[in-house]
C-alpha cells in the first residue's frame, strides 16, 4: 500500500451510524430515550406474575388501569421527543408529572425505577436546547486577532518594519487615553502620582 492508493469507501454500517449519529444530534435523543424506557417498568409491574413452583403470585393491583395509560402515555412522550423537539418543553414538563403520578398509582412508580427514568429524561428534555452551527471566521479577522495587522500602522521612516507597529501603538495611547486617564498617576490630571482620599 502505497501514499498514492486512495482510501476505501466507508461501508454501509459506517454511512449509517454516521447517518444516526447526524440525526441523534440535532433532537433531544437520550432524554426521549429515558422518558420511553421509563414507561416499561411502570407498565410492566402491575401485570407481572411469578411463578413459584404451582402457585402463582400476582402483584396486579387495583390502579392497573392507570399504570397502562401512564405507561402508554410515556412511550408517547418519549416518541414525540425524538419525531417533534419543538415539544420538548411540554413533554418534558409531562414526563415529570406522570412519573409523580405514578408513585402512588404504579407500585411506586414501577418500583422507583420508571419514575426516576422519567424524572431524569424529563429534565433533560426541559434542558436540551438545539445547538447553534459554527460561523466560519473570514481571513481577514483571523489575522487581525491580536489588536491590527503590523501593515495597517503607519510607517515610520527610517524605523524598522516591526518597531513601525509599536510606535504606533504607543502614538495612540499616548494621544488619546492621557486625557481620559483616571488612574492619579498621570500630570495632566493635576495629582503628579499621588492618589486622593476624598
Amino acid at each position: 500500500m502505497s501514499a498514492e492508493t486512495p482510501a476505501a469507501a466507508p461501508g454501509q454500517f459506517t454511512r449509517r451510524r454516521l447517518q444516526f449519529r447526524a440525526w441523534r444530534g440535532t433532537r433531544p435523543f437520550w432524554a426521549g430515550l429515558f422518558v420511553l424506557l421509563s414507561g416499561f417498568p411502570i407498565i410492566y409491574f402491575p401485570y407481572f406474575h411469578l411463578q413459584l413452583g404451582h402457585l402463582t403470585l400476582a402483584m396486579a393491583t387495583t390502579a392497573g388501569a392507570g399504570s397502562l395509560i401512564i405507561g402508554v402515555l410515556l412511550f408517547v412522550l418519549g416518541i414525540s421527543l425524538w419525531f417533534q423537539k419543538h415539544v420538548r418543553t411540554f413533554a418534558g414538563v409531562a414526563a415529570i408529572l406522570l412519573g409523580l403520578v405514578s408513585l402512588p398509582v404504579s407500585n411506586f412508580g414501577g418500583f422507583v425505577m420508571g419514575f426516576l427514568l422519567a424524572l431524569i429524561g424529563g429534565a433533560m428534555a426541559v434542558a436540551w436546547a438545539p445547538g447553534v452551527p459554527p460561523q466560519p471566521q473570514p481571513a481577514h479577522e483571523a489575522h487581525a486577532g491580536g489588536g491590527g495587522a503590523p501593515e495597517a500602522a503607519p510607517k515610520v521612516p527610517g524605523a524598522a518594519p516591526e518597531l513601525a507597529h509599536e510606535v504606533a501603538l504607543h502614538k495612540d495611547t499616548d494621544g488619546v487615553s492621557e486625557s481620559n486617564d483616571l488612574s492619579g498617576t498621570s500630570p495632566a490630571n493635576g495629582a503628579n502620582g499621588r492618589r486622593s482620599a476624598g
